[in-house]
Formats: C-alpha cells, structure tokens, sequence
C-alpha cells in the first residue's frame, strides 16, 4: 500500500469519527437544552422565592452564605433548588426536630399508644411536616441533579464539538498530504 492509499484511508476514517462526534455533540447539545429547559419551567411553576432577609436571619452562617446569591429571586435552577433544599428546608426541619429524622420521629410516634394525648398529637404533626419537607427535599434535590446533568450534556457536547472540528481538520490536512505523496 502506497503511502497516499494510507493517507485517504486514514482521513476517511478521521471524517468518519468527526462525523460521529458531531452527531453526538448534536444529540448532547440537545439533551442539554431541553433537561434545563424542563428543569426551569418546572421550577418556575411553582413559583418559590428564595428567602432573603428576614427569612435568612436565624439560620447558621453556613446556610446564609449558601443562600445569599440568591436571595429574592425566583427559583428557576439547580443550584437555587439545592441550596434551598439544603440550607433552608433542612436546617427548618433540624431545628424544629431537634436533628431528628423523619424515620425517628415516625418511630417514636408509632410507640405512642395513645394517638389522642398531646404527646402523640405533637409527634404527629411534626412526623407530617418533616415528611412534607423530605418530600420537598426530594424533589428539589431531583431537580438539582438534573440541572447537574444538563451542565455535563451541554461541557460534553463542547467537547464532542471540538473534537469533530479537530478530526475534520487532521482529515482535510491527510487529504492534501495525499495529494503531495501522490
């Protein structure tokens, strides 16, 4: 085999490969789109306004830092979901629970033989709100993953963008050495 056989030989397959690449950077691209674009709207129906604030005053400076950039503003990301999820339903949950789980409070609840005496009434109502805000939780922190998976799709397809790019430019470059050898 000559040495241009090898070199169109080669190129085609670099073309071939960029051509995966691009498809696939497409398909990356696209999934990117439309996982932040359900993310947000989904976010965005619920219409939950980051605390700010007063809301913010009696929590730890840990979760006031990870609340603050964006205090007031209408959730519509991840990173607003995960931080509010994190830093603001559970540190409302650990306080009013003592740092008690929902699964603890469930259980001592359960123990309580009578469910009309007050004791029961508080685990009761307290074992619904931190089953309500786990839920919550839950999915915000859903939410947050995939505004995650998206971020990795849309870095993905960059690359995936670049490598095709580079591919098409070694095929092009093989092509006209082809030519020279031949």
């Amino acid at each position: 085999m000559n040495r241009s056989t090898l070199d169109k030989l080669i190129s085609y397959m670099g073309l071939a490969l960029a051509a995966i690449l691009l498809i696939g950077g497409i398909l990356l691209s696209t999934a990117s789109t439309f996982i932040k674009g359900e993310v947000q709207n989904q976010l965005a129906s619920q219409k939950i306004v980051m605390p700010a604030g007063p809301g913010i005053e009696r929590l730890s400076e840990e979760d006031k830092a990870a609340l603050q950039p964006f205090a007031g503003q209408t959730m519509t990301n991840g990173a607003q979901a995960k931080a509010f999820a994190d830093h603001y339903i559970a540190a409302h949950m650990n306080s009013m629970a003592q740092g008690k789980t929902y699964e603890e409070v469930s259980g001592e609840y359960m123990k309580v033989a009578d469910k009309t005496s007050p004791e029961a009434q508080q685990l009761g109502e307290m074992r619904q709100t931190l089953f309500m805000g786990n839920t919550l939780r839950g999915m915000l922190l859903n939410a947050y993953a995939f505004g995650t998976m998206s971020n990795i799709a849309g870095t993905a397809a960059i690359v995936a963008y670049v490598g095709a790019a580079l591919l098409a430019l070694l095929a092009f470059l093989g092509f006209r050495h082809s030519r020279q050898s031949a």
